[in-house]
């Protein structure tokens, strides 16, 4: 059950029959009903798929990884890259011969892929083996859904944009007892020509600060020690994003918190200030840059110059020399030349990222960029991406070694990659380092003299 879980008297019809039909399987079968719930894509997928997860503890369902032992199966879906959708059609294909095995199987799926109208209907016309597909304004109505499928075998496809409050009953089932995810809002006003969010999540809707902190304080006293606030751009959080992280650092315990993702025409210095003035506040600013050059920001509706997006580099860097940033960036958007991609490199030898997170413009159906003439080949896409993370490998190689000699805190998140005499964790950097220790100090906060610095992480000594 969710930790959180109460019983509600006003629990809707739908509900109890879910809930009367997973007592009636028990009965029969000695178990519980299995839910495999399988969230693809980013952070705020991960989150959905807990809530998802949460309801359905909620009327008796319980987990596995096992698709032959499920009697429902779930995927909560992704929209951003084409391959990605690829994927999913590829493992639901494979669910046919669970679906002829198991005639009682109920097969779903979700999310910002089964928001897309073209989709939906691909499922319908070839996939007879999928019985729900339900986008991302449906949550609500999963155990209506559900339940209808259940009891009357019938296929239903929801692609409901009607739903534009925030659910704030949703409970979560967390999974990670250490770290939590919390959306701030949902949605985005952005419209970048490349990106399909704003078509499958809807426009920007904040939830209210009380009901952030309030969930906030309620992780941190069940022991959680980082909260990640969510939002596609929390830059522009309704009531405020500063003012809700300084009243977030207020709240009394030892965690710290990280957020994304911020979008550079919205991020201020009072943002910045915030970061850097506040001790719970993880002092690293995710930025995605997307590109160097002014014309392809234009192209992709980024709506800042690097110009502004250098200014709040350099305020940040002038309060705090070694000020953190990692970054997206696109590469061959469509039209762009090779000198416009080296405009791109100036950009990382200038701002010195810890790290980046870069990707090849994958034409996405459905946004402006599709549309625009793409006259760069795949492979010198490729080429062009290997000599960004080359360069990208020497400057992180270079910039990490400011933390040799220095003594850190890390928060311990597990063993370590290379041996299990070793334990890894992260910086208020969000830099990994990897130390010779006991798993007893999993989930605590410890401290670390920097031994050496490499391109992708530090290692290091315990400070007893």
């Amino acid at each position: 059950m969710p930790d959180n879980y109460t019983y509600d008297k006003d629990r809707t019809d739908a509900e109890r029959e879910l809930i009367g039909w997973s007592e009636r399987y028990r009965e029969l079968k000695g178990a519980a009903p299995l839910a495999y719930v399988h969230s693809y894509g980013c952070q705020q997928n991960v989150s959905d798929g807990e809530k998802i997860k949460g309801m359905l503890a909620r009327v008796g369902y319980e987990f596995t990884d096992d698709l032959k032992a499920a009697q429902l199966i779930l995927l909560n879906t992704c929209a951003v890259r084409e391959n990605a959708e690829d994927r999913v059609f590829g493992n639901i294909g494979s669910f046919k011969k669970l679906k002829e095995n198991n005639k009682e199987l109920v097969i779903g799926i979700c999310g910002c892929m089964a928001q897309e109208k073209q989709v939906a209907d691909k499922i319908k016309e070839s996939y007879r083996q999928v019985d729900l597909v339900f986008g991302t304004f449906a949550y609500r109505d999963m155990y209506s859904m559900l339940w209808e499928v259940i009891s009357k075998r019938k296929r239903l496809f929801n692609q409901s944009e009607s739903c534009t409050e925030i659910d704030e009953e949703l409970t979560q089932l967390r999974e990670d007892k250490l770290r939590a995810f919390v959306p701030i809002m949902y949605g985005c006003n952005n419209f970048c020509t490349y990106c399909i969010v704003p078509y499958v999540r809807g426009r920007e809707r904040s939830r209210k600060p009380e009901a952030v902190i309030s969930e906030v304080k309620g992780l941190v006293e069940s022991g959680y020690k980082e909260i990640t606030l969510l939002g596609q751009n929390v830059n522009s959080y309704a009531y405020g994003f500063p003012k809700l992280l300084r009243d977030i650092n207020d709240i009394e315990g030892k965690f710290r918190v990280r957020f994304m993702s911020s979008h550079p025409k919205d991020a201020s210095k009072e943002l910045i200030d915030t970061i850097i003035d506040c001790e719970k506040i993880c002092t690293h600013l995710h930025l995605p840059v997307q590109a160097g050059s002014d014309r392809i920001l234009k192209l992709m509706n980024r709506r800042y110059t690097t110009e502004k997006y250098l200014e709040i580099i350099d305020y940040a860097r002038a309060r705090d020399p070694e000020f953190s940033f990692t970054t997206d960036l696109i590469v061959g958007f469509p039209g762009e030349t090779y000198e416009e991609f080296c405009e791109t490199k100036d950009i990382i030898k200038r701002v010195r990222y810890d790290n980046i997170y870069s990707f090849v413009y994958s034409r996405r159906s459905g946004t402006p960029a599709a549309k625009m003439e793409d006259g760069i080949s795949d492979k010198q896409k490729g080429l062009w991406l290997r000599e960004l993370l080359m360069e990208q490998r020497e400057i992180t190689s270079q910039w990490l070694g400011r933390f040799v000699g220095r003594t850190v805190e890390i928060l311990v998140e597990g063993e370590g990659r290379t041996s299990d005499e070793y334990i890894t964790g992260k910086t208020d950097e969000n830099i990994i380092v990897e130390v010779k220790g006991d798993k007893k100090y999993i989930g605590e906060f410890v401290k670390v003299r920097i031994t050496k610095a490499m391109n992708w992480a530090l290692c290091g000594e315990l400070e007893e």
